[in-house]
C-alpha cells in the first residue's frame, strides 16, 4: 500500500474517531451497566410483588377483561399486554373510542386472583436514566438519530482502522507489543491488537446502535405502510353487536401462527387494529426471536380468522438488534463476555485519544516513522 494511500487512510480513521470517540466513550460508559439491567435491577428492587396464588391456576383473559371494564364502567378496551417475568394482564381502556389519548386508564391484574396489582418500576431510578442517556441523551428523535450519526462514523473508525493494521504490521509479528519502547508506541500496539481483536464484536454492536436510533422511523414505516395495507384490507363498518371471546380469537391466532405466542391484543377501533377486528401480536419464543412480531386479524364478530402479516426485513432487522447489540439473549456468560468487550472498547478509545495527543506533541511525520510504517 502506498504511503499516500496509507495517509488517506490515516486521515478518515482519525477525525471519524476523534469526532465520535466522547460520544462512543459516553455510550460504552453507559452501556456496561445496561447489559447487568436485570441483575441490578434485581438487587436493587429487593421487595418483589408475588401473586396472590402462586403456582395456582390462570384466569381466562375474557375474565381479566371483565373486571377491568368493570372498575370503570362504560370503557372500551385499547389494549392488552402481558409482563414479562410476572403473570400479570395490562389492560388499556378508554371513555369512548375517539376520547384523546390523555383520558387512557392503564391498571394491571394478578393473573391468578384478578386482583389490582401494583405497576413494575419502569422509569425510574438509576438504570432508567442510563438507559435514556444510551438512547436519545434525553433529546428524544434528535438525539437518537444523532447518536446513530456518531455510529456511522464509529464504523468508519473501526474499518479504517482494519485497512491501517495491515501496512503498520509489516515489520512486526501480528499482535506484538513493542513493549520496551516509548510509551506511546507501546500503547499504539496495544490500541492496534485490542481493536482488531474486537473488530466483529465492534461492527456488531456499532451497526445494531445505529439500527436501534431508527427505532421510531422504522416503526412509523411500518404502521403506515405494512400495517397500513392489512388494516385497509379488511377495513369495514364498526362492530354493532357484542365481540367474540378474545380467548378463542387469540387461541385462533396462535393456531394461524404456530411456534409463536402471544404478546398484545389491539381491540377493534384502536390504532393497530380494524373497527371490526382483534389485532392479536405474536412473537418468538427464543430469547433472539422474542422480538420479532407477527400481527393477525382476527374477526371480532365471529372469531374467525382473516389475516396475517410477517414483519418486513426492516422491522426484523429492529427486532434482532436490540439483543444483538446489548448481548442480553445468552445467559449471564454471554453478559459477561459483552461487558469484557466494552472493556476493550473503553481501551481503544481512550489509547486513541492519548495516540492523537502524542502525534501532535512529537510530530505526524516522525510518529509515523516510528510506528514502523513501509515506505511507498
Amino acid at each position: 500500500m502506498k504511503t499516500a494511500t496509507i495517509r488517506g487512510w490515516a486521515f478518515v480513521h482519525k477525525w471519524t474517531s476523534l469526532i465520535c470517540t466522547l460520544f462512543l466513550l459516553m455510550l460504552c460508559v453507559t452501556g456496561l451497566p445496561l447489559i447487568f439491567h436485570d441483575e441490578i435491577d434485581g438487587a436493587l428492587n429487593k421487595e418483589v410483588w408475588t401473586p396472590a396464588n402462586p403456582g395456582g391456576p390462570h384466569l381466562t383473559l375474557d375474565e381479566i377483561l371483565a373486571i377491568a371494564l368493570a372498575r370503570r364502567e362504560g370503557d372500551v378496551p385499547i389494549f392488552l399486554s402481558f409482563d414479562i417475568d410476572r403473570p400479570v394482564v395490562n389492560v388499556t381502556s378508554l371513555p369512548s373510542i375517539d376520547a384523546p389519548p390523555s383520558d387512557m386508564l392503564f391498571a394491571s391484574f394478578d393473573l391468578t386472583s384478578g386482583d389490582v396489582v401494583p405497576p413494575a418500576d419502569v422509569g425510574e431510578g438509576v438504570m432508567e436514566f442510563l438507559l435514556q442517556l444510551h438512547t436519545d441523551m434525553f433529546l428524544g428523535l434528535p438525539g437518537m438519530l444523532f447518536l446513530g450519526f456518531m455510529g456511522l462514523l464509529f464504523v468508519a473508525a473501526i474499518v479504517s482502522g482494519v485497512v491501517l493494521y495491515a501496512p503498520f504490521m509489516t515489520k512486526l509479528d501480528f499482535g506484538e507489543v513493542r513493549r520496551e519502547k516509548s510509551a506511546r508506541l507501546k500503547w499504539l500496539d496495544y490500541h492496534n491488537l485490542l481493536g482488531v481483536a474486537a473488530t466483529g464484536w465492534l461492527l456488531v454492536v456499532g451497526l445494531t446502535g445505529v439500527v436501534n436510533t431508527l427505532e421510531k422511523p422504522i416503526i412509523d414505516a411500518w404502521r403506515y405502510t405494512e400495517l397500513a395495507d392489512l388494516v385497509s384490507e379488511h377495513q369495514g363498518p364498526p362492530l354493532t353487536k357484542a365481540p367474540a371471546s378474545l380467548d378463542a380469537a387469540v387461541a385462533r391466532a396462535v393456531e394461524a401462527a404456530p411456534g409463536m405466542e402471544l404478546q398484545f391484543v389491539s381491540f377493534p377501533g384502536s390504532p393497530y387494529s380494524t373497527n371490526a377486528h382483534y389485532a392479536v401480536f405474536l412473537h418468538g419464543k427464543t430469547p433472539l426471536t422474542e422480538r420479532i412480531i407477527t400481527p393477525v386479524l382476527i374477526d371480532a364478530a365471529d372469531g374467525s380468522f382473516e389475516g396475517r402479516r410477517e414483519m418486513p426485513w426492516y422491522v426484523k432487522a429492529l427486532s434482532l438488534s436490540r439483543p444483538l447489540h446489548f448481548g442480553d439473549y445468552g445467559g449471564l456468560f454471554l453478559k459477561i463476555l459483552w461487558a469484557a468487550l466494552d472493556i476493550f472498547t473503553i481501551i481503544v478509545l481512550g489509547s486513541g485519544v492519548y495516540l492523537w495527543l502524542a502525534k501532535k506533541r512529537v510530530g505526524e511525520k516522525r510518529f509515523l516513522s516510528e510506528a514502523a510504517v513501509p515506505a511507498e
